[in-house]
Formats: C-alpha cells, sequence, structure tokens
C-alpha cells in the first residue's frame, strides 16, 4: 500500500485542526499557526540564511515546525531520510526547517505528528493533557 504524500495544503489544513489555533495571515503566503499566542508554525520570507548551495538564491518556500527539543531537532535534521534542515540562525532554537518543494518526500501521516508535536510543544499543559485525552488527535 502506498503512503500518501504530504502536500503543501496538508500543512495549513492540519494546523488548523487543532485545538486553539490562531492564524494570523492566513491568506498570505507566510501565514502564521499559533496556540495560546505561541507559533508552532510559520512560513517564512526568503532570508539570507537559508539559500540554494548552488546558485546562492535564498529559498522562498522554508516553513518552521517548533520541535519538543533540541534532542529532537538533532534526530530531525540528522536523519538523511528526512527533508528537515537547519541553519545557523536556529542554532540552539528547538525548531526545524522544511521547504515546501520537498514536503512531498514525508507522508500525511509524518506531517501530521511533526504538526502535532510542534503544537504539543508550545500549547499549555493544560491543552496539550486535554488533546491528547480527546477523540480528535490529528494523528488518528
Amino acid at each position: 500500500m502506498k503512503r500518501a504524500a504530504a502536500r503543501a495544503a496538508d500543512i495549513h489544513a492540519l494546523a488548523k485542526a487543532l485545538p486553539y489555533v490562531t492564524a494570523y495571515d492566513p491568506d498570505s503566503t507566510t501565514p502564521v499557526y499559533q496556540v495560546g499566542g505561541k507559533s508552532f508554525v510559520f512560513f517564512r520570507t526568503p532570508r539570507p540564511d537559508a539559500v540554494d548551495p548552488v546558485t546562492g538564491e535564498r529559498y522562498d518556500d522554508v516553513v518552521v515546525f517548533w520541535v519538543p527539543d533540541l534532542a529532537a531537532k538533532e534526530a530531525l535534521v540528522q536523519d538523511p531520510s528526512t527533508p528537515f534542515f537547519t541553519t545557523p540562525h536556529f542554532d540552539g532554537h528547538p525548531s526545524v526547517l522544511l521547504r515546501l518543494s520537498r514536503v512531498g518526500e514525508l507522508s500525511r501521516a509524518e506531517l501530521a505528528e511533526v504538526i502535532e508535536d510542534a503544537w504539543l510543544s508550545r500549547a499549555s499543559a493544560r491543552r496539550g493533557r486535554l488533546y491528547l485525552e480527546g477523540p480528535d488527535r490529528i494523528t488518528g
């Protein structure tokens, strides 16, 4: 059975499906998804720290996902089977980056797990507990 490849639209759908989420600039190319006033997924504008190594052009399709801790970050960016990366700008920051052009390298289920972990890392303990105990988890 072939796994369903993730799409950029899945990032938005999954983030919005989580409870207590506020989307800022949802109709822009760089929306920010927050829980309790804390960002957990956001789309970046091109920056000098994320560039194509061949052309030197700034990536214009980078998404940032919070992770639970630096160990989780290292696990994702060091695993050659994932498309996640980081830049020196994010050294010491519990987040990973993903180019939208590579989102299809993840399954929708894998993407849901990353987004759920991002949300849990930023939600209050009470909200996280209620979500985990409830029936509406995005990781099914």
